[in-house]
């Protein structure tokens, strides 16, 4: 079976390098144009480029894939089907068309929820304690096409997006190889979604980060293990961005507002409902450490507050 492959971030590497290993042929792969990264903003390619150049696999960028020189190429390599995780574009009703077997996505949510460019973090966002991943074929909307087979997870209290994303990565590879080898023998049967039980999960914004500490200690850990690696967890701390990355939840009713420090040893952090301890933040221009450190080198006082200001 040929396949196209199109994808780009991370996520997407297991999936790629899983078809290889299954003996698919992958006569193309696409992905993103290299793009600026870092402080240095120097010029990066993408994961998926960095894979198939490991496994010999030729690599095709296009700006847009919509194009008609982009569409072109698809249609010359003459593939049986394509499959999609991650790639970061919408894929056209023409591309579509090119493809006799479809073309599957590997998307990493349980459908019809959490349809969007960003499920695994706004299900951890909103407390999700199962997760998962189902293979669909693409139709010119937005995750809403039939479903395939589905995989699913239980998730930590204090496990973040980057940790329950690999772990989902890794799952979603072998469903694809399942998906493509059930496709072929004829024993995956697609699925209508439900549309009626939809949620969206949309790309994610920067001031999504912001912490409101008139939230609930329980939401806001949800926020700083939901929102990594971006747009992170951060406040202010004496007018400059507080980072918070890791936290813990605590059996704690504050007795100060929210925002201002419960106790120094361990650090923690009043909230609308509850108190939430810190346990690894970074203060705007340094390195991440250790919320006893930060405080230790602070010298807290009882006037100090989080979210006292906002840029």
């Amino acid at each position: 079976m040929r396949l196209i492959f199109l994808g780009t971030p991370d996520f997407a590497v297991p999936t790629l390098e899983r078809m290889v290993e299954a003996g698919f042929v992958v006569p193309l792969v696409v992905t993103q144009a290299d793009r600026p990264k870092g402080r240095g903003q120097s010029v990066a390619a993408p994961p998926v480029k960095e894979a198939a150049v490991r496994l010999g696999l030729p690599v095709y960028q296009p700006e847009r894939i919509r194009r008609p020189e982009a569409l072109e190429r698809l249609r010359e390599v003459a593939a049986d089907g394509m499959v999609v995780v991650g790639y970061g574009q919408i894929i056209p009703q023409a591309a579509i068309d090119l493809a006799p077997l479809g073309i599957i996505n590997v998307h990493a949510s349980l459908l019809p929820k959490y349809r969007g460019a960003a499920p695994i973090q706004w299900a951890i966002v909103n407390g999700e304690t199962r997760m998962g991943v189902t293979t669909m074929r693409i139709d010119a909307g937005l995750d809403t096409g039939d479903m395939l087979l589905k995989a699913e997870i239980e998730v930590g209290p204090n496990e973040n997006a980057v940790e329950v994303g690999k772990r989902l990565a890794e799952m979603g590879a072998d469903l694809l190889v399942e998906t493509m080898h059930g496709l072929a023998a004829g024993t995956v049967a697609p699925q209508k979604q439900d549309h009626a039980q939809a949620t969206l999960a949309p790309i994610l914004k920067k001031e999504d980060g912001l912490i409101d500490w008139r939230l609930s200690a329980r939401a806001i850990h949800n926020r700083v293990r939901g929102f990594q690696p971006w747009p992170g967890a951060y406040t202010t701390f004496r007018g400059q961005t507080l980072h918070i990355w890791e936290s813990r939840l605590v059996a704690a009713e504050p007795r100060v507002p929210p925002g201002a420090f419960e106790s120094r040893k361990p650090l923690m952090a009043a909230c609308g409902a509850g108190a939430l301890e810190l346990v690894t933040v970074q203060l705007e221009g340094r390195k991440r450490m250790a919320a006893a450190d930060f405080a230790n080198g602070q010298r807290l006082t009882e006037n100090d507050k989080l979210g006292d200001s906002h840029r």
